[in-house]
């Protein structure tokens, strides 16, 4: 159901954007036979000609005031063509994007920012770019430059900069602008974990004062922190807009990676999760998950063992074990036979989406029949706020010290 008119910041009212596969015309006699075939053969807006392809088709969705949005997808989903009519570089193709209020888009960290001046001298050179005003960027100055964690080295040249000090700078000047809506394209990325956790809290405080926030990224972790909603793109399509802890499920379970051995006398043949009362993929942080794993044998196989492995979005590996290392016995099975492996987990895991995965070993002899790295997905609510991946359940008491001489 659409949010009341009044409501929205942002629509997109079934957008498309057309692209040309690079038709360079470097000479007259090229050109001409160019411009005479655009002469004789027009055509409308929404046919296709040539090396022509749709960048975006039929984009339709809403984003509400206040409202932090995310847009994730695969490299060349059109999620760059999006952000580009966005922040007002192109124009649609055809449909109506309707925005309302200032627009900033921080697209490229530093963008605007000349060597040879120091970062002093670039605050202001790229504040004014960004649209703020001498007087505006000198009573925020002293913030930016606390934020970017870069006080002295101020009045050093840029270039004298590492990439991440850069990177800061320029990131705390886009985010200490005041528009309605911002436009983030992997910016909270940059600079060390402490500094990535301070981006994404100032994107936080920013929708806290009104702002709207739409976030382009690959990181799924940040798109769960920061957004209630989000949408998948895919082959400049919307496939999927709603809540983002049901979305990202959705995602992560259509991208299933799986790796087999070369020798496939076994393999995993069903994986599933649950709960105490069945299949489940949402939980909350702490409680108790089951794994299943079938595996079956096309050749009697023995000495074997199965592992399990939880990962976050981007594949680094948080926890792994196997029924051999729990202390069950390696097991045989003959052809056409199978067995099935449960895997209790208590999910003591932050807030976020996480992979689990499988595999099937012999271990004497380091022989890998079958590995899913990404089986399926299970997605961790938790209402406390934590840094990192676990849920230690930490509590703190405080003392007051006698004040000493």
């Amino acid at each position: 159901m659409s949010a009341p008119v009044s409501d929205v910041a942002v629509s997109f009212e079934h957008v498309s954007k057309k692209f040309r596969r690079g038709e360079l015309h470097d000479s007259l006699r090229d050109l001409v036979p160019a411009m005479a075939r655009g002469l004789f053969r027009r055509s409308s807006a929404a046919e296709l000609r040539g090396q022509e392809f749709w960048a975006l088709h039929d984009v339709h969705f809403e984003v509400r005031r206040g409202e932090a949005f995310g847009i994730i997808g695969h490299n060349g989903a059109g999620k760059s063509t999006m952000l580009k009519l966005l922040c007002n570089i192109m124009k649609p193709t055809l449909g109506r994007l309707h925005i309302e209020g200032k627009v900033s888009g921080l697209l490229e960290i530093g963008a605007g920012f000349h060597p040879d001046l120091t970062g002093r001298e670039n605050v202001y050179l790229n504040g004014t770019i960004l649209g703020m005003t001498r007087r505006e960027i000198a009573r925020k100055f002293d913030e930016i430059v606390d934020f970017s964690e870069i006080g002295e080295f101020i009045d050093t040249p840029v270039k004298r900069y590492s990439s991440g000090m850069f990177a800061r700078l320029g990131f705390s000047v886009a985010a200490h602008l005041e528009p309605d809506v911002v436009v983030i394209d992997e910016v909270l990325s940059v600079g060390d974990y402490l500094f990535q956790k301070k981006s994404l809290d100032k994107m936080h405080s920013l929708v806290e004062t009104g702002a709207t926030v739409l976030f382009v990224s690959h990181n799924l972790k940040s798109v769960a922190e920061l957004c209630q909603r989000c949408a998948v793109m895919d082959h400049g399509k919307v496939t999927a807009v709603g809540a983002t802890d049901s979305v990202l499920q959705k995602y992560l379970e259509e991208s299933s990676v799986r790796r087999s051995g070369a020798d496939a006398d076994v393999r995993i043949s069903r994986y599933s999760v649950r709960g105490p009362a069945g299949p489940k993929r949402t939980f909350q942080s702490g409680e108790r998950a089951w794994v299943d794993l079938e595996v079956t044998a096309q050749k009697p196989v023995r000495g074997l063992c199965v592992g399990i492995a939880v990962s976050d979005e981007t594949f680094h590996g948080l926890f792994g074990t196997t029924t051999e290392r729990l202390g069950l016995e390696t097991f045989s099975l003959e052809a056409g036979e199978s067995l099935r492996v449960s895997f209790g987990l208590d999910m003591h895991l932050a807030r976020g989406t996480y992979f689990l995965g499988g595999e099937v070993i012999r271990r004497d002899i380091q022989k890998l029949y079958d590995r899913w790295l990404h089986a399926a997905s299970v997605v961790v609510v938790d209402d406390r706020d934590t840094i990192g991946a676990v849920e230690l359940n930490a509590s703190a008491d405080l003392t007051r010290l006698p004040a000493t001489r």
